[in-house]
């Protein structure tokens, strides 16, 4: 592999990934109004066997759910509060085919696209679910079942090194098949869990014609969430000609004459999907993903 391929925003490192942990901590915790309408995020409580917090006894509280601990240090009787329990099970899906290996400012797509699953993943763990992967590359895909805590999200992350270090080779040897995605997404019906949610990070290059009819088959038993990796927002970039070489090998140039930016929203065949930007700093990518997905819509 040569040098220029262990740049950073390049190379995509499991100490990087690991390292957004806290920041998806610190988002999860700040209530977020989301882009979709209705109301604000609540925290849910209900009849579970995990103690929501405890509080003052008040009159026609369950006296079953007494907390003896802290009735005992206070003097006052104190009642525990439960919460909801939801198994939750989320699959990452991650882009790597050669389209998404370039960027024009902090990294390239497939590097961001890393970075945003795994900021969710992260929050998904830290709630009580389960992460499982799959890589879809120019060649085999990457598979890693659905575990939770954290050596569910270290799993997922080691998939996702492993998976972008081989097609960053492939690309240095010349290998740059482009599959389909609805195809790629064959194998996320076999192995995303019933229920859960799929998170699918990608550029959308590519994306078949089957792509509409694999995520309404997705959608039967499972929550497709798409997220649009971008990097190159015309308000952003300078005005110029610029010399691209194409998927054929020929060369060829582009006039770039600058525009408005994308909006937040986006539709891929049919289907809501979020834009998120692949140079934008990670803060603020974390803080669209709390807004995008809050945690009162999960499936």
């Amino acid at each position: 592999m040569t040098a220029a391929l262990d740049n950073p925003g390049v190379r995509l490192t499991a100490d990087g990934l690991i390292a957004l942990r806290p920041l998806a901590a610190q988002i999860a915790g700040d209530p977020a109004l989301a882009r979709l309408p209705g109301g604000f995020v609540t925290r849910r409580k209900g009849h579970g066997q995990e103690v929501a917090d405890v509080r003052l006894y008040a009159e026609g509280d369950d006296v079953r759910h007494l907390d003896r601990g802290t009735t005992a240090r206070t003097g006052a009787l104190h009642v525990r509060q439960f919460q909801e329990e939801r198994d939750r099970e989320t699959l990452l899906v991650a882009d790597f085919r050669p389209s998404m290996l370039w960027g024009i400012s902090r990294c390239f797509r497939s590097v961001a696209a890393a970075e945003i699953l795994a900021l969710i993943g992260w929050r998904v763990v830290a709630e009580g679910g389960r992460v499982g992967l799959l890589a879809i590359t120019a060649g085999a895909p990457v598979l890693v079942r659905a575990r939770g805590k954290t050596r569910g999200m270290l799993d997922a992350i080691g998939g996702m090194v492993r998976a972008h270090a081989n097609v960053l080779a492939m690309a240095a040897n010349g290998q740059r098949t482009e599959p389909d995605l609805a195809d790629a997404l064959v194998r996320a019906e076999r192995i995303a869990g019933r229920g859960g949610e799929i998170v699918l990070a990608s550029g959308f290059d590519a994306a078949g014609a089957g792509l509409a009819d694999r995520l309404a088959l997705l959608s039967r038993r499972r929550a497709p969430r798409l997220i649009v990796v971008e990097d190159a927002d015309g308000g952003r970039l300078p005005r110029g000609r610029y010399p691209i070489r194409l998927a054929d090998g020929r060369l060829a140039r582009v006039s770039l004459t600058g525009g408005p930016a994308a909006p937040a929203a986006a539709e891929i065949a049919g289907w809501p999907a979020v834009r998120l930007d692949a140079g934008a700093p990670l803060t603020s990518t974390a803080r669209a993903l709390a807004a995008a997905f809050p945690a009162d819509r999960w499936p």
